[in-house]
């Protein structure tokens, strides 16, 4: 396989553990290590990474690549794009959702609300309900700047998880865009989502810290 090739299928192996939320915010990405995990040379891993970066997804720091050191500058403008992009985009999703999207949908905010105080299990839940929505936006240039920006929005949940009210907050969020769009409503859709962006954020107001995080090393 030349080397091209495997850059595209390491960029896709580590995109999709990235969607879903496999990185923690503790977690570096080394070049080396994924070469031997792949069993390819370093070059073209260190090309996925650095197409990553570029798209996003991780930044570059002293100790390998990791999910975006976000500041209070930075977290509002990811939540500005979200208000801007994902109510238009569930609302295209209620119109053209299948039985199938919905059956995804349903699986992934089951796992959620089993999780109880499983915050890990929470995590996975509510990213499948995520990466399920997304994968029904039909525009494929919409749903790719959503998901170039998921490594902010983990960045942020990571920090809001461990908190039970944040937890009940999305469930709630969740159930009810799942019945707009099993119904396919919309207008409905888009306002719950808008509205849960809104939640999200004043969630991690609460929780973070107001400081501007420092860079990291």
């Amino acid at each position: 396989m030349s080397r091209p090739s495997h850059r595209a299928r390491i960029h896709e192996d580590l995109r999709l553990r990235l969607l879903r939320g496999e990185v923690g915010p503790d977690l570096r990405l080394v070049d080396h290590a994924i070469a031997a995990e792949m069993g390819v040379s370093r070059m073209p891993v260190r090309e996925a990474l650095m197409q990553l970066v570029s798209e996003g997804y991780l930044e570059s720091t002293s100790r390998g690549f990791a999910l975006p050191n976000l500041t209070a500058q930075r977290i509002a403008e990811v939540f500005t794009l979200r208000r801007l992009l994902e109510p238009y985009a569930v609302a295209c999703v209620a119109r053209d959702r299948t039985e199938s999207d919905i059956a995804s949908l349903r699986a992934a905010l089951a796992v959620a609300e089993a999780a109880g105080d499983d915050v890990a299990a929470f995590h996975r839940g509510s990213e499948s309900f995520r990466n399920a929505w997304l994968e029904a936006v039909r525009n494929l240039e919409l749903r790719h700047a959503i998901q170039r920006y998921s490594g902010q929005v983990q960045s942020v949940r990571f920090a809001t998880l461990p908190d039970p009210a944040a937890r009940h907050t999305i469930v709630q969020g969740l159930r009810a865009l799942l019945h707009a769009l099993q119904v396919q409503d919309g207008p409905q859709a888009s306002d719950l989502m808008l509205r849960f962006i809104y939640d999200a954020e004043i969630a991690h107001v609460r929780i973070a810290s107001p400081d501007v995080k420092k860079e990291r090393p």
